[in-house]
């Protein structure tokens, strides 16, 4: 099981959410496909910090699914950008999950790294128009 996180993470979530029982699988916990939508989201929001124009997820890799998430954690989407290519984003998104109903505090329970392509009206890949001085183009 992996550890309790600290009282204070250093972001704000991208999203956050209440996860109930329509969204559990077979075996009583929250199924990964919700976890994967909400991930999309989350790292959608941050990319869009640096495009003008529209977004379409090509990749998402690296997803590491660390520990179940129950009904009725409230689970925490933390997206921070990565790499700036000419027409793509990468996005890490980091999942925490507060277990209120449980006591056990918050823990990390997943994480991803999603690749987005920035595209025009005819969805052709177009440049990123928007970039951070600390994230070279790479």
């Amino acid at each position: 099981m992996s550890e309790p996180l600290a009282p204070d993470h250093q972001h704000t979530p991208a999203i956050r959410v209440m996860l109930m029982p329509k969204d559990t699988n077979a075996m009583g916990t929250i199924f990964g496909g919700i976890i994967l939508s909400y991930i999309d989201q989350a790292g959608a929001i941050e990319a869009y910090r640096w495009c003008s124009q529209q977004l379409v997820t090509v990749s998402m890799h690296e997803v590491e699914f660390l520990a179940p998430v129950f009904v009725g954690d409230v689970v925490s989407f933390y997206a921070e950008t990565v790499r700036i290519g000419r027409t793509s984003v990468t996005v890490q998104v980091d999942v925490e999950a507060e277990r209120r109903v449980r006591g056990e505090g918050r823990v990390k329970v997943t994480e991803a790294v999603v690749v987005y392509v920035h595209v025009d009206g005819q969805r052709q890949p177009t440049p990123v128009d928007r970039r951070p001085p600390e994230l070279p183009e790479g």
